[in-house]
C-alpha cells in the first residue's frame, strides 16, 4: 500500500516533464496508475470480502510509536473502488476538458488520487491525519490553478482555511482519542473503544473536522464557492472523493463510538438538517454547478446520518448511497462540463434544446439523474430503500422528525434533479435554442460510463451487496427475523411507499414558479458566505489591533520579555521543586578556575564596551574559553563543534557589522536599559546555573549515555558522539539540519527584501537612479572595497569599520588561495573519520565553510563564486535530501527508518575499509552546512564594486 502511495506521488511528480515528450498521452499515462491501485484492491477482495483485512506496517520511529500502518477491510476495499474508479473517468474525461497545463492538472489530479487512497487505508490517526490536509493542499492548488483570477484564489483560500481548521480540531480530537485508548492505531482502538473520560469531547473534536471536510451546515460555503475549479476538479474532488474523507472518517468510527453521547445525536441532527437545506438551497440556484453542489452538500448531509447512527441496516444504506453517490454526481458534473463547453454556458435561464442537439449526452443525464433520484432499478433505490428501512425500524426510529427529514429531503432531492436535467436540456419559452455542436465521443464516455455503472450496479444488486455488506456487518444484527439485504424488490413495504412518496418532487419541480414566489417570502438561513467574510474580517483586525500593542519593533524588549517569561514560569517551579542539594562538588579539576575568570570577566566587559566590534569579540571569548572546558571535561567532539562554530558566528557578525554603525547609540547604552538588561542578564544566568545545578542532582538511575557508551559498537563506529548524531538521533538530527535549511532561505530572503528596498543607483549598477541592475564582476586589477546604500543622501558609502576604502591586500588573497584547498582537505578528513575520532558532517561543514567565508573576505563574491562556482540552494537540497533518502531507503528493506548497516569494502593496496551507511547520511550534513553557508554569504553584503579614484587623484 506504501508502494501504491509512492507510485502515485512519484508519477505524479514526473508526470509535468513528461508532457513535453507525451503531450496529451500524459493522461493516458497518469489513468494508468490508480487503475494499477484499483486492480490489485481487487485482487485482495476475496478475503477482506470474507471479513478480514490485508494489512501493512513499517516502523518509522519504533521507541516513538510512531508507523506507517495501513489497512485495506471492506470499508476500505469500497473507498478504494470509489477513488480508483472515478478517478480513472476523471483523468480520462480530462484528456479532452484541459487545453492547456496539462502537466500540472495531470500531476495534482494524481496525486490527490494518492493521498485519498492513503487516507482511506492509513490505519494510524496521524498517518490518516497527514492526508487529510494533504487533501486540502491538493484542492487548493487544483482550484486556485495557475494564471486564474482573484475569484479562483479566494475560493481556494475558503476551502482551505475552513478544512485545515476542521482538521486542527479534529487532530486535537486524535490525540485526546489516542491517549484514552492507549495507542494511535485505528483498528486497535476499534477492537477496544475506549470509555468515559475525555473520549466523549475527543469525538465532538473530530466531529467538527469531519463536518468541515464534508460540507455540513453551517460549514458548507466553502464547496459552492469551490464550484469556480475545473469541472474535472469538481467531479473528483468535490464530488467523488475529497468531500467523503470527512464521510468515510464518520463511517470508519461510528462502529465503535455511535453509542457514546452526543455521537448520535450531532450526526442525525447535523446530517438531516443540511441534507434538507441543502436541497433546498439547490432549487434556487441557476448555476448548473452551483446546483449540484448544493445537492452535494445534501447528499453529504444523508450519508453522515447514514453512516452515523451506528446500526447495521442504516450502515449498510449509507455505503450503497456513498457508492451511488460517486456514480451519478461526478457523471453529472462531467455532463455539465460539457454543455458549458460546448454552448458557452452553464446558466439555466440561458440554455434551452440542448436536449434536441445532443440526445447522446441527454441520455447520460438521464441514467445518472435516475440514480440521484433514487428511482429503481439503479443503485440509488438500493440506497434509499434500505435506508428508509433503518429510520422505520432500527433502534434509533423512535425518532419521529428524523424520519420526517429523511423523506422531506428525497423529496426535494428528487425536485431539484428534475430541475437539473430541465435546466440543462429542456425548451424554454422566450429563450433561443442553443446550437452546440455535438461533443467528441471520447469526451462523453467517462460519464456515461459511470452514469451506465449506475444502473448496472443496480441490476447486479447481489454483487453490490457482497462489496458493501462487508462493512455492514461490523454491527451486529438487532431484532428478528433475517438482517436485511439490497434488493430491488422487498414486496409492497412502507419502506417502498416513502420511496413512492419521494417522486411528488416532480409536482414541487412543475410548481417552481410558485415555490420561488413562496420561498421569496420565508425566512432566509443565514448566509454562510457572510459569516465567514466576517469571521475572515474580525480575525484580521484582531490580529492588527494585537501585534500594534506586542510588536513595538524592538529586538531589545522582545528578547527581555521572553527571558524574563523563562525566568520567572520555570524558575517559580525550580524553587518549589528542587531537591536538597548534597555534596556538590565547587569544580572538578583546578584548570577550571582561570577558564572561569576568563568567561565571567569576558561576559561582564561585554557589557561596559562602547564598540559593537569589540563587544562581539570579547563575547567570542566566553564561547572559546567555554570550548576550553569542554576539552577538560573529555569531550573533544563539542569542543571542536564549539570552536568552529563560534569563529563561523564571528565572521558573520562582523560582516553585519559592517552595515551598523561602529559605536552602541546613546538609546542603547542609556543608564536605565543598562541596569535593566544587567539585571535580566544576571537572573537569566543565575538560573541557567541553578537548573544545571539541580537537573545534575536530581539524576537518581543510569543515565541514557550509559547505554549509548555501551551500543556504540553497533553502529560500527568508535566516537560515541558521532554515533548519537547520525544513528542513536539521527531523526532529532534531520529535523535540525531541515530547521538550519528553512531559516538560512528566510534569512537569505529577508536580506535580498532589503537589498531591493535599498536600490543601487545608475553609477553603481547600471541602472536607473534608484533602479538595481546588474554589473560585472570586478576585473583583474580593480581595486574592491564594501560599500552600502545611504538611502537618505542617496549615495554610496564605504563599509562600517572602513570610512576611508580598504586597499586589497595581495599577500592576504595568496595565503588565502594557498589555505584554500588545505583547509577542504582538512574539513574531509573529518567528515570521514567522524565516526572513529573527533569530527563528524557538521564539524567538517563548519570547516569547508570557514574556507570559503576566507576566500570570500579576501576576493567578495566574485572570488567566492569561483571557489565554488554552483547554486549554494543546489547543495544545500542535495545534503537533505540524501540525508532523508538515506534515513527514508531501509523501510524498502522491511527495516525501521534510520536504521544504518556497517559494510566492508576491501581496496587494493589500502586494505579492509570499514564504514556505515550513515556516512551518507554524515555526508548529506556536511553538504547542507557547506550550502547553508554560502547561500548566506551570496546575500550578504552589498557587491564588491570598484573603487573610485580619490578627489584631484587620477586612477589606478
Amino acid at each position: 500500500m506504501l508502494g501504491l502511495v509512492v507510485l502515485h506521488l512519484g508519477c505524479a511528480a514526473a508526470l509535468p516533464v513528461l508532457t513535453r515528450w507525451l503531450g496529451r498521452a500524459v493522461w493516458a499515462v497518469a489513468a494508468v496508475v490508480p487503475l494499477a491501485a484499483l486492480g490489485w484492491a481487487f485482487a485482495q477482495a476475496g478475503p477482506v470480502l470474507d471479513g478480514g483485512a490485508v494489512t501493512e506496517r513499517l516502523a518509522w520511529a519504533p521507541a516513538l510509536g510512531l508507523e506507517l500502518a495501513f489497512r485495506l477491510d471492506g470499508l476500505g476495499l469500497l473507498m478504494v473502488a470509489v477513488v480508483g474508479g472515478v478517478g480513472v473517468a476523471v483523468l480520462a474525461y480530462s484528456a479532452y476538458y484541459f487545453r492547456r497545463d496539462t502537466g500540472r492538472e495531470a500531476g495534482l489530479l494524481l496525486a490527490f488520487a494518492g493521498v485519498m487512497f492513503g487516507l482511506v487505508v492509513a490505519d494510524n490517526l496521524f498517518l490518516l491525519y497527514l492526508f487529510w490536509e494533504l487533501t486540502s493542499v491538493a484542492s487548493f492548488l487544483l482550484i486556485a490553478g495557475r494564471g486564474r483570477g482573484p475569484e479562483h484564489r479566494r475560493a481556494a483560500e475558503q476551502a482551505l482555511l475552513v478544512t485545515v481548521a476542521g482538521g486542527l480540531v479534529m487532530l486535537l480530537g486524535f490525540v485526546m482519542l489516542g491517549q484514552a485508548a492507549g495507542t494511535y492505531t485505528l483498528s486497535e482502538i476499534l477492537a477496544d473503544p475506549p470509555r468515559g473520560g475525555l473520549v466523549p469531547a475527543a469525538l465532538v473534536l473530530v466531529l467538527v473536522g469531519a463536518f468541515a471536510k464534508s460540507a455540513q451546515y453551517p460549514l458548507h460555503n466553502w464547496l459552492p464557492a469551490a464550484m469556480v475549479a475545473p469541472t474535472p476538479v469538481s467531479a473528483y474532488l468535490h464530488a467523488a472523493a475529497m468531500v467523503k474523507a470527512g464521510v468515510y472518517l464518520v463511517a470508519r468510527l461510528a462502529p465503535g463510538f455511535a453509542e457514546v453521547a452526543p455521537w448520535r445525536e450531532l450526526v442525525l441532527v447535523v446530517g438531516l438538517f443540511t441534507m434538507v437545506a441543502g436541497a433546498w438551497q439547490a432549487l434556487k440556484e441557476t448555476d448548473l454547478k452551483r446546483l449540484l453542489a448544493y445537492g452535494t452538500i445534501s447528499e453529504l448531509g444523508l450519508l453522515i446520518a447514514l453512516l452515523g447512527v451506528g446500526t447495521r441496516t442504516a450502515a449498510l444504506a449509507g455505503v450503497l448511497t456513498l457508492l451511488a453517490h460517486a456514480l451519478f454526481k461526478s457523471a453529472l458534473f462531467m455532463v455539465v462540463g460539457i454543455v458549458d463547453h460546448q454552448c458557452g454556458t452553464r446558466d439555466l435561464r440561458e440554455l434551452s434544446r440542448v436536449g434536441a442537439a445532443l440526445p447522446g449526452l441527454l441520455t447520460v443525464a438521464l441514467l445518472a439523474a435516475a440514480s440521484m433520484a433514487k428511482l429503481p432499478p439503479f443503485v440509488g433505490f438500493l440506497g434509499e430503500d434500505a435506508g428508509f428501512e433503518a429510520f422505520l425500524h432500527d433502534a434509533f426510529a423512535g425518532h419521529g422528525w428524523a424520519l420526517a427529514a429523511l423523506t422531506a429531503g428525497s423529496l426535494l432531492t428528487v425536485a431539484y434533479t428534475a430541475r437539473a436535467v430541465w435546466g440543462a436540456f429542456a425548451g424554454k419559452p422566450g429563450v433561443a435554442a442553443n446550437g452546440p455542436q455535438r461533443p467528441a465521443a471520447g469526451f462523453v464516455a467517462p460519464a456515461a460510463a459511470l452514469a451506465g455503472l449506475g444502473l448496472a450496479t443496480g441490476l447486479a444488486y447481489p454483487a453490490t451487496a457482497a462489496l458493501t455488506t462487508a462493512y455492514a456487518d461490523l454491527y451486529p444484527h438487532s431484532g428478528g427475523g433475517t438482517p436485511y439485504e439490497p434488493a430491488l424488490w422487498h414486496g409492497l413495504t412502507p419502506a417502498l411507499g416513502l420511496s413512492a412518496l419521494t417522486l411528488l418532487g416532480l409536482a414541487v419541480h412543475a410548481a417552481r414558479d410558485r415555490l420561488a414566489a413562496v420561498s421569496a417570502r420565508l425566512p432566509r438561513l443565514p448566509d454562510g458566505e457572510r459569516a465567514y467574510r466576517a469571521a475572515l474580517v474580525g480575525l484580521f483586525q484582531g490580529a492588527v489591533w494585537v501585534t500594534r500593542r506586542t510588536q513595538v519593533g524592538s529586538l531589545p524588549l522582545y528578547l527581555t520579555v521572553v527571558l524574563v517569561t523563562v525566568v520567572a514560569l520555570p524558575g517559580a517551579a525550580l524553587l518549589l521543586a528542587a531537591p536538597p542539594l548534597d555534596g556538590v562538588p565547587v569544580w572538578w579539576t583546578p584548570l577550571e578556575v582561570p577558564l572561569a575568570v576568563v568567561v565571567l570577566t569576558a561576559a561582564v566587559a561585554a557589557t561596559l564596551m562602547r564598540s559593537r566590534l569589540t563587544a562581539v569579540l570579547v563575547t567570542g571569548a566566553v564561547g572559546y574559553a567555554v570550548a576550553a572546558l569542554f576539552v577538560l571535561h573529555g569531550a573533544p567532539d563539542l569542543a571542536l563543534t564549539q570552536f568552529l562554530v563560534e569563529s563561523l558566528t564571528l565572521v558573520i557578525i562582523v560582516l553585519v557589522l559592517r552595515r551598523m554603525p561602529t559605536r552602541f547609540t546613546p538609546a542603547e547604552q542609556a543608564p536605565r536599559a543598562r541596569r535593566l538588561r544587567a539585571a535580566v542578564a544576571l537572573a537569566v544566568g543565575g538560573f541557567v546555573a541553578a537548573f544545571a545545578v539541580v537537573a545534575s542532582q536530581a539524576r537518581r538511575g543510569e543515565g541514557v549515555s550509559v547505554e549509548y557508551l555501551r551500543r556504540v559498537g553497533e553502529t560500527g563506529g568508535e566516537n560515541v558522539v558521532n554515533a548519537i548524531i547520525v544513528d542513536f538521533r539521527a531523526l532529532d538530527t534531520l529535523g535540525e539540519i531541515s530547521v538550519l535549511l528553512v531559516t538560512s532561505i528566510g534569512v537569505a530572503s529577508l536580506v535580498r527584501v532589503w537589498r531591493g528596498a535599498v536600490a543601487e543607483p545608475a553609477s553603481a549598477a547600471g541602472a536607473g537612479p534608484r533602479g538595481p541592475g546588474p554589473r560585472a564582476a570586478p576585473q583583474r586589477g580593480e581595486e574592491t572595497r564594501a560599500v552600502s546604500w545611504d538611502a537618505p543622501h542617496e549615495r554610496w558609502l564605504p563599509g562600517a569599520g572602513d570610512r576611508a576604502g580598504t586597499e586589497r591586500s595581495v599577500l592576504m588573497e595568496v595565503v588565502a588561495r594557498l589555505l584554500f584547498p588545505s583547509v577542504v582537505v582538512l574539513s574531509l578528513f573529518l567528515l570521514f573519520s567522524g565516526h572513529y575520532r573527533p569530527g563528524g558532517g557538521f564539524a567538517g561543514g563548519l570547516v569547508a565553510a570557514l574556507a570559503f567565508v576566507l576566500r570570500f573576505l579576501v576576493g567578495g563574491r566574485a572570488d567566492l563564486g569561483l571557489a565554488a562556482p554552483v547554486d549554494p540552494a543546489v547543495v544545500a537540497g542535495a545534503g537533505l535530501t540524501l540525508a532523508t533518502v538515506t534515513g527514508t531507503l531501509p523501510l524498502a528493506f522491511g527495516s525501521p527508518a534510520l536504521t544504518s548497516t556497517p559494510w566492508e569494502v576491501h581496496v587494493p593496496l589500502v586494505g579492509a575499509v570499514h564504514a556505515t551507511t550513515s556516512l551518507f547520511f554524515d555526508i548529506g550534513v556536511y553538504l547542507l552546512v557547506v550550502g547553508v553557508v554560502l547561500k548566506l554569504l551570496a546575500a550578504s553584503g552589498g557587491a564588491r564594486v570598484p573603487a573610485r579614484p580619490a578627489s584631484g587623484r587620477g586612477g589606478r
